[in-house]
């Protein structure tokens, strides 16, 4: 059944999108009973019970696009030995179900560690040295697609929105006039190391492939340098470790703070899309949006 893409997302809770999964599992022949959410972000991930599999739902129409290209590049790493997350290959991917793209994907099985930083800077230098295949379209970078659909429908202060859009045009400014140095080539696009996983075998996996395009490395390097710099996320050791491992420091680049302000602004609407979610996202909301307004201030945000 199709429904009104705004609509859609403007109803995507934890009750609205585990009704979309049951659908989905139902179109898909899977059984749904005692599916757990394990996650509310861009996305919506449940495990199921019933089987090792991941179902990931998306917040609207409006991200199917996006949803064909993780099914496409999870096929390629794939073919190409990568460690990366696996997509169910005897099911339709995607499904649309009440507006909401659905894949469904190999659960990995997590062993007794998470990944290091040093892993994250080996994974992204194999990712960028890959060559892509001719069929496989991929998109730019685009760092701003989706937060004009973000600040119209996050229920904030419309102090706040007002505050964000002024923002979000000054970045693009900035952004216009970045000069890049590096070929392109493959990009994670949300490359933080939350997004490796180590499995029961002890194998690095790269997951979520929803920002995957063909640009510039300095998107993937960009996340852990304003984590690091920034934010405080990392001690002088990891992050030297992750430089280390990559082969490259992004903070001496003279585009470094014109990608913390890009990247700074993407973690702060990305999270005030759950504000009604709990009052602890919402704190969280807050905290960001008065970093946000004051560039020279310290960094208290939490990881998220």
């Amino acid at each position: 059944m199709a429904v009104d893409a705004a609509r859609s997302e403007e109803g995507f809770t934890s009750a609205g999108a585990t009704r979309v999964m049951v659908a989905a599992c139902r179109a898909a022949g899977l059984d749904d009973r005692g599916a757990e959410l394990i996650r509310l972000g861009e996305n919506a991930l449940f495990r199921l019970a019933s089987a090792p599999v991941i179902v990931r739902v998306a917040r609207g129409e409006e991200w199917l696009p996006k949803a064909r290209t993780e099914v496409d590049v999870s096929r390629w790493l794939a073919e190409e030995r990568f460690p990366a997350a696996r997509i169910v290959e005897d099911l339709e991917q995607p499904l649309l179900v009440d507006g909401h793209p659905v894949t469904f994907w190999h659960l990995i099985v997590e062993g007794d560690r998470k990944a290091t930083y040093e892993e994250l800077g080996g994974v992204l230098r194999e990712l960028h040295s890959l060559t892509v295949p001719e069929g496989l379209e991929l998109p730019p970078f685009e760092p701003f697609d989706k937060q004009e659909l973000r600040m119209e429908r996050a229920v904030i202060p419309q102090d706040d929105k007002v505050f964000l859009r002024k923002r979000w045009w000054e970045l693009q400014g900035k952004y216009a006039e970045l000069r890049f140095e590096t070929p392109k080539g493959p990009v994670h696009g949300d490359a933080h190391v939350q997004n490796l996983m180590v499995d029961d075998r002890g194998q690095v996996i790269l997951i979520d492939f929803e920002a995957f395009c063909y640009d510039h490395p300095e998107w993937d390097l960009m996340v852990t340098a304003v984590e690091h710099h920034s934010l405080g996320w990392q001690t002088d050791e990891q992050y030297a470790d992750f430089v280390a491992a990559y082969g490259r420091d992004l903070y001496d680049w003279h585009g470094y703070e014109a990608l913390r302000g890009i990247q700074e602004f993407g973690m702060t609407t990305w999270l005030m899309q759950n504000v009604q979610e709990d009052e602890e996202t919402a704190a969280e909301y807050r905290r960001r949006i008065a970093g946000l307004r004051n560039d020279d201030a310290p960094r208290d945000w939490r990881p998220w």
